[in-house]
């Protein structure tokens, strides 16, 4: 079943259509299944999994790019209506766990994506460390430093701030609590973890930077032999 991955079934939404009496009266319906975002369709949101995926990349080789899944709403929009599906940050193969990152209130006006861009980074980041640990079974990113896991969070916010309480403005980074000998700190903004790495693996990093662009480039003339 796609998408709905985790630890168990108990992770797996119920569909509401399966559970509801039927209705002799009527057609029985089955709400569209999850499917890939359609591409600029969550600008937001894509820009913000782009900066994420920049830090995969870097400390992942090998693991290829997640992708935003949108999961369609379970009733038809009224005419005018706000499209009230919600989107997850997903492997390639469209698995996720953990929660939406567009989560909105359309009844109280709230838009289809978060507006302030450093929450829309937070919550993509979150997003995507969630389904990166639960479905590959490791824990990422790693603090190179202390070789344990970090948390997305404001810059410079204060020890035990949780996101959502207002006190903190800085761009989102890898924070790493430290251990017993050490105090927390921040490990990279989001997006920035290549900078973290040893020069070997920076070096590596360049390598494949410059064989996928080449992959990438247009094909120009080629030259008469």
């Amino acid at each position: 079943m796609l998408g709905m991955a985790g630890s168990g079934w108990d992770d797996v939404p119920v569909n509401h259509f399966s559970c509801s009496a039927d209705d002799p009266g009527h057609d029985r319906q089955h709400p569209p299944g999850p499917g890939r975002a359609e591409p600029g369709r969550w600008p937001k949101l894509e820009a913000a999994l782009a900066v994420v995926n920049r830090d995969l990349t870097a400390t992942l080789p090998g693991q290829d790019a997640l992708i935003l899944m949108a999961e369609p709403p379970w009733q038809p929009m009224s005419p005018g209506g706000t499209d009230r599906g919600q989107v997850y940050v997903a492997m390639p193969d469209g698995r996720w766990h953990g929660n939406a990152v567009n989560p909105c209130d359309v009844e109280e006006g709230d838009p289809p994506e978060p507006d302030d861009a450093a929450t829309i980074l937070a919550v993509v980041a979150e997003a995507a460390q969630s389904t990166i640990m639960e479905l590959l079974w490791q824990v990422w990113p790693i603090c190179p430093e202390h070789k344990i896991g970090t948390h997305a969070r404001a810059a410079g916010a204060a020890e035990g701030w949780s996101r959502g309480e207002g006190d903190a403005a800085g761009p989102p980074v890898w924070w790493c609590r430290g251990t017993r000998d050490s105090d927390g700190h921040d490990v990279s903004p989001v997006g920035e973890l290549a900078g973290t790495l040893p020069g070997k693996q920076r070096r590596a990093l360049r390598r494949r930077e410059r064989a996928g662009d080449g992959l990438r480039q247009p094909r120009g003339r080629t030259s008469e032999r």
